[in-house]
């Protein structure tokens, strides 16, 4: 799509989640989501991902894109302000880290983290790991009783934020930070507001950023509560619902 001259868009800032929104259930983003995406830079609208990935696994997207804009990483714990511009980490304390590893361990339950050297599985978990700094944990259950359990006790701590990316986990990180705390920082970075906000996504850790949105859009394959909260709704991760939501809400083109 040719762009002759600039459209004016609703909101200046696009807040995209990966898994569930950008990325259909292959992981694969459409050519008609990448179309609308670079329409959007074309017409001076900033596009960021807000996700829950870490640099390690949401790079390649970002190349893919060709994005030259800030992005929010594993829901607000790392801020870049571009490619190779690092603004800020957020970092679990060890001895955290270290009491949350025994309660995954000692329950049986997988388990993941994001440091600043890799994103490390519970089975390539070894004692050296207590010596990084770790900006996220995750844990997975496929028993609900003992997810829940296990969210009880951490949040009894008083020091964690609790989310998750699907029904099956639950994604640790400092009290506080969020995918909203983050979309923040880079409104400030960018001298915008939140009301200059489309934020999308499908799952509990895009809740917060989508309530504080200008527009808080919801995938057609979102939880039923993100639908609930959300502003509007869009098609799914396999239907061009990025693409659908960008050209329906952001450029207003039916």
């Amino acid at each position: 799509m040719s762009v002759m001259q600039q459209v004016k868009a609703k909101y200046k800032l696009i807040a995209l989640d990966l898994d569930g929104t950008l990325l259909t259930d292959r992981e694969q983003i459409t050519d008609e989501t990448k179309k609308w995406i670079q329409y959007a830079v074309d017409n001076g609208v900033k596009v960021i991902f807000s996700t829950g990935r870490g640099f390690q696994n949401s790079k390649g997207f970002w190349d893919e894109l060709g994005l030259d804009s800030p992005m929010v990483l594993l829901n607000g714990a790392e801020i870049w302000e571009g490619p190779g511009r690092l603004k800020n980490r957020v970092f679990i304390p060890r001895d955290t880290i270290r009491r949350i590893q025994g309660i995954a361990a000692e329950r049986g339950e997988w388990y993941w983290g994001y440091s600043v050297e890799s994103l490390t599985g519970a089975k390539d978990w070894t004692p050296e790991m207590f010596e990084r700094d770790w900006m996220k944990f995750g844990i997975g259950s496929n028993d609900q009783q003992k997810l829940a359990e296990i969210k009880e006790e951490l949040l009894s701590w008083g020091t964690l934020e609790i989310t998750r990316s699907a029904p099956v986990n639950m994604e640790i990180s400092v009290k506080g930070i969020t995918k909203e705390s983050g979309v923040r920082q880079v409104c400030q970075m960018l001298g915008l507001s939140m009301s200059d906000v489309f934020a999308i996504g499908d799952s509990d850790n895009d809740a917060k950023l989508l309530k504080a949105a200008g527009l808080g859009v919801a995938m057609g394959n979102g939880e039923e509560h993100i639908k609930s909260i959300a502003d509007v709704i869009t098609a799914t991760n396999n239907e061009d619902g990025v693409a659908q939501a960008i050209r329906k809400y952001v450029f207003q083109i039916e």
